[in-house]
């Protein structure tokens, strides 16, 4: 049996106008990118991107921000607060992206009101418990040879909404790489392409699939020996998935 993940996908450089470069160095990359650090405390309560005499100009701030009230609190017990460049030489583009990991992994701790440049390429706040799609995993299509025999019939699987395979690592291991919302269009030999499926859940071992409260293995299948337990590394592996 032979599994396959299909996909398509093109890489064009950026194309950079107006910067020019000498003996490899890029002229342009002068942006850097700044924190704001309270002295009283040494908390980081703000970071910035810029050039030039961009890390000062907070200081002039008279808004009602609790960026500027913080700046306000600080002078008033006679101090001034720190300014650190943390990254230089830096083109606009990698400036707002090193500010934009900061903020993600710091951000909470400070005044910054946005979120930054390319926060949609950033995870975001407060899901770490769990896993992503297009962070963690990505939706697949998946080319499945049904393989029929002894251990794997078409019918059990639209039936009873799964697909499954092992009989060794290999195939456990495929099976284990599924994630929930791939893709699966199902081929049998001397038929074609016989359906499409989306899965449902993760695969466990088929002895531990049930379907409705009950264990598959208890249903009347077509596939006779599906569950063998023999070793761990020729056990079924099966996922839930919704046939058509």
């Amino acid at each position: 049996m032979t599994w396959f993940c299909l996909w398509t996908g093109h890489f064009q450089p950026d194309r950079m106008r107006g910067i020019a470069i000498h003996e490899g160095v890029n002229v342009n990359a002068d942006y850097y990118v700044y924190v704001y650090i309270d002295p009283r405390n040494y908390e980081e309560f703000y970071y910035g991107q810029g050039r030039g005499s961009r890390k000062a100009a907070h200081l002039k701030d008279t808004s009602d921000s609790e960026k500027a009230r913080r700046i306000v609190e600080i002078r008033a017990e006679g101090l001034e607060p720190i300014i650190r460049i943390v990254a230089r030489n830096l083109t606009r583009a990698e400036s707002l992206l090193v500010e934009k990991t900061l903020l993600w992994k710091l951000g909470k701790w400070t005044t910054n009101i946005g979120t930054g440049h390319f926060a949609d390429k950033f995870r975001p706040p407060n899901a770490l418990h769990k896993e992503l799609f297009g962070f963690d995993f990505q939706k697949s299509l998946y080319y499945y040879n049904v393989g029929e025999n002894e251990a794997r019939n078409w019918d059990d699987y639209v039936a009873y909404g799964f697909i499954s395979a092992g009989w060794g690592a290999r195939y456990r291991d495929t099976m284990l790489g599924f994630n929930e919302g791939d893709i699966v269009a199902a081929y049998l030999k001397r038929y074609g392409f016989v359906g499409i499926g989306q899965i449902l859940e993760g695969a466990k071992m088929i002895r531990d699939i049930r379907i409705n409260g009950r264990p598959l293995l208890k249903l009347p299948l077509e596939a006779m020996n599906a569950g063998p337990a023999i070793r761990h590394d020729i056990l079924q592996y099966s996922a839930r998935m919704i046939a058509t």
